[in-house]
């Protein structure tokens, strides 16, 4: 959840949708909890243990097609306040009165509980079986997301809740688009506080204004426009100050600009207001109507001077009398509502929480050593993830290893780029060539072709069912299909396991072997220009181009079209028909028939037949 008051509406004008390469050679912080609850919550009884399913498959893609180094962070023990909100939060969905629900409280809570740390400890046993850094949060896991990407530990932190600002985030992505040329929906703090000018700690106060995830409900009868005109005012050194004020009973002058629509005006103290003078019930003007009648005023001026102008309907006058009277409503409009929501807030018992606030201000949301957190990756545990997958997701060994072998390539190219005695993919590939371009959603990728090495009688490392070959002689492995991030897209292999394809960045096959990439380049550079002379005319003169020649697929002008369907036979036909239907005679009838019957277009025998 986050900041109430649907905080998140307000951000929507200061996303950003970043492409597939945002975060290549990153490292990204991850709410854990996030991806566990958004899946039990999106295929609840539909699939065995989803929030394995969804881990698995996008840590997987994060990892090999973003080329994504994630970091998972654990929710630690909550504290009081988060614990009664969450309890709070839970019986108001379900529709139970938290005054009678004191006894099953408890109860309700480690039922849940349990449930959930069940879900977390598998996911924490595959993350580390993949080889991916797992952090425990003192408290809540978005702090500790937030306080890595603020120390510079990650460059950015993937949560939903929208309070990972109020900890301190700079960079949030709030979700992750499949199937998608920009993928990821991410926030920048800068472009929040230039378009909305609110910097941390007024963030903070409008949450303890509207509500957190350990405040509901916030302060009654205040909402987000009323708390972001209110925080405005005050600049972010002295914000905290006026609202211990406010909470006191104490109710400061408002020396500031009140920006809202309409609102322009901003509070000081003046005068009161004087009298309005007079104005006339004809023309609206100041002075007399008696007066105007004899000579028009000032304002209105007319070509004959025969008296004012009679005033329109809805017509203010600008005078600087009236303006001063509307300034001085607005002012007292302004002072008033201040008034009000002050009031609102000094009603409110130990407003503002200094729990919330220490809460949030806090710099120490993880236990780490003097050089800061320990951020490695090791290589997967194959055998054991296979056996760990078989038995809680009852996958087939071979379904598996194919779709970690995305994942597999990944590391593979990377630890050649920096050690190029490494020769063999899964210790059985080696690299045979380049296959093609291929562009996915915008975005390009290498079609590598791999070939096993070693031919003896050992099981290939990605075995496959014999089935039914198609015509080009490859077996792809079909799932449900869920999305880009949800479900790994399965490489193609070859009926006799001899050879594997796989889609790879370009820049990591060019890194681990340059040689052969510069030769793939080069060789598509010259197709493509012989490509494009074969499909220029040989003449700008010449209309006429030969069937091997042109182009297939190619829709033809006007004129080439019945140029080269209507062979000269057929063309001398029509002119003499022509003619012999222009002379008179008997036989006008037969030839009309035998136009009819001819091998002629449709049109050209209509044209024919009825002139």
């Amino acid at each position: 959840m986050g900041v109430g008051g649907k905080f998140w509406e307000l951000l929507k004008p200061y996303a950003r949708f970043e492409g597939f390469d945002f975060l290549r050679d990153k490292k990204v912080a991850i709410d854990l909890s996030f991806w566990i609850v958004q899946r039990e919550t999106a295929l609840k009884n539909q699939a065995l243990n989803p929030h394995l399913r969804l881990t698995f498959f996008r840590t997987v893609n994060l990892f090999s097609k973003f080329g994504v180094f994630p970091v998972f962070v654990l929710d630690g023990t909550p504290s009081p306040l988060k614990s009664q909100a969450r309890m709070v939060r839970f019986f108001r969905f379900s529709g139970i009165d938290t005054s009678t629900s004191n006894v099953a409280e408890e109860g309700v809570s480690k039922e849940r509980n349990s449930a959930f740390k069940r879900c977390v400890n598998d996911c924490v046993e595959l993350l580390e079986l993949l080889g991916m850094p797992v952090l425990k949060a003192n408290g809540e896991a978005e702090a500790l997301c937030a306080q890595l990407n603020r120390d510079g530990h990650v460059d950015a932190c993937i949560t939903a809740d929208s309070d990972a600002f109020l900890f301190g985030a700079t960079c949030v992505i709030k979700s992750l688009r499949p199937n998608s040329k920009e993928p990821f929906e991410c926030y920048n703090m800068s472009d929040i506080e230039a378009g909305l000018g609110l910097k941390r700690k007024h963030l903070i106060a409008v949450s303890l204004l509207v509500g957190n995830d350990h405040d509901l409900n916030g302060v009654q009868g205040i909402g987000l426009d009323k708390a972001l005109r209110l925080v405005r005012g005050f600049s972010e050194d002295e914000i905290f100050d006026k609202l211990y004020e406010i909470g006191k009973g104490h109710v400061p002058l408002f020396q500031g600009e009140i920006r809202c629509a309409g609102d322009a005006i901003p509070c000081s103290d003046e005068s009161s207001p004087k009298a309005k003078q007079s104005h006339c019930s004809f023309c609206g003007h100041p002075g007399s109507k008696k007066a105007h009648f004899k000579s028009c005023c000032e304002y209105c001026i007319t070509d004959s001077n025969d008296g004012c102008l009679k005033k329109s309907q809805g017509f203010k006058c600008n005078c600087s009398s009236c303006d001063k009277v509307r300034k001085d409503k607005d002012k007292k409009k302004h002072e008033n509502w201040w008034i009000n929501v002050c009031n609102l807030i000094s009603k409110e018992t130990k407003f503002p929480n200094d729990e919330i606030i220490e809460m949030y201000m806090c710099n120490n949301h993880g236990e780490f050593t003097e050089e800061g957190p320990l951020l490695e990756w090791g290589d997967p545990k194959t055998d054991l993830l296979v056996d760990f997958l078989a038995y809680h997701q009852s996958w087939k060994p071979s379904y598996i290893r194919q779709r970690m072998l995305p994942m597999l390539s990944t590391l593979y190219l990377r630890e050649l780029a920096r050690n190029p005695n490494k020769t063999l993919l899964v210790g059985q590939y080696e690299f045979r060539s380049i296959q093609r371009v291929k562009i996915r959603y915008g975005h390009q990728y290498y079609e590598v072709k791999w070939k096993k090495a070693i031919s003896n009688e050992l099981s290939c490392a990605v075995p496959v069912e014999q089935s039914n070959m198609l015509e080009e002689e490859f077996i792809e492995v079909g799932d449900e299909p869920i999305g880009l991030l949800d479900e790994s897209i399965e490489p193609q292999i070859h009926v006799d396991g001899c050879w594997i394809l796989t889609d790879e960045n370009p820049e990591l096959v060019h890194s681990a072997f340059p040689e052969e990439a510069l030769k793939f380049r080069q060789e598509k550079e010259l197709k493509d220009m012989k490509r494009r002379k074969t499909s220029t005319p040989r003449s700008e003169g010449s209309f006429e181009m030969s069937e091997s020649s042109k182009p297939q697929g190619v829709q033809l002008s006007i004129t080439e079209f019945y140029r080269t369907t209507k062979t000269p036979s057929q063309a001398k036909l029509g002119e003499d028909l022509v003619k012999q239907s222009s002379s008179p005679g008997v036989g006008s009838s037969k030839q009309k028939r035998k136009v009819s019957g001819s091998k002629l277009s449709k049109a050209v025998r209509r044209r024919l037949l009825f002139g």
